[in-house]
């Protein structure tokens, strides 16, 4: 879209103004580097759109790709100018949780979004041993309702397929508890205590999960609702 505007707000808009970029611009921030993890990211974008996106980012100079080692598909790297669009990227999550996160509805909580954010926050190091499989069960999910995180002391990875290792530590709850619980709009440790989630298996990851798996960067900020 052209606005045909001197105005530096208009020109970055026709950059980043189009439906799905500045979302597809925080997966590749966020580390999101083939075709497939930022469909996953980003749920119902279409494969034709996403490409078209991509292709306009290249373009642009925002992003450049790479053949993937032993692959014919193709990994996507953000650019200088991309990566000095994270603090803003930032401020509009802080403006989102301040001023438009109450309005979220039950089609908001996607469970495969919260799994990848889950997959990101977690700390190997912080893990008490080199593997660690962690269960989470969403009693609101009739499908894909099962999901593990499998640590090897340096990556994580998330998957709804069982991995047929012994669990170190199981979580039951639901997609909009555990959401809340990451956004830190709920207290992991208030939620155990009324029922809300139900934690077995390894008594110090059960106890001790705000010091391995890192909340969002927005847990801090308050709705404006709170605050007026």
């Amino acid at each position: 879209m052209k606005y045909s505007q001197f105005c530096p707000i208009a020109k970055a808009s026709e950059v980043i103004g189009e439906k799905w970029t500045i979302l597809i611009i925080r997966e590749i921030l966020m580390g999101g580097r083939r075709f497939s993890e930022l469909q996953r990211g980003l749920g119902t974008i279409s494969p034709t759109l996403l490409t078209r996106r991509l292709a306009s980012l290249e373009a642009s100079g925002l992003i450049f790709r790479k053949t993937a080692s032993g692959s014919r598909s193709h990994e996507y790297f953000p650019t200088e100018s991309c990566k000095e669009l994270l603090p803003v990227l930032i401020s509009i999550g802080n403006w989102g949780m301040k001023w438009a996160h109450e309005n979220l509805n039950t089609q908001d909580y996607d469970i495969e979004l919260l799994m990848i954010y889950l997959q990101r926050s977690i700390q190997p190091d912080k893990l008490p041993s080199a593997e660690t499989i962690i269960r989470f069960q969403f009693s609101d999910m009739p499908e894909k309702g099962s999901w593990w995180l499998i640590s090897n002391g340096q990556e994580i990875e998330a998957c709804d397929k069982d991995p047929g290792k012994d669990v170190d530590v199981y979580f039951n709850t639901t997609v909009k508890t555990m959401t809340d619980i990451w956004m830190g709009k709920r207290s992991y440790h208030s939620a155990r205590k009324s029922g809300e989630i139900f934690v077995s298996g390894n008594r110090y990851l059960a106890d001790h999960m705000t010091s391995w798996m890192q909340s969002s960067p927005f847990e801090a900020l308050p709705p404006a609702s709170s605050i007026l």
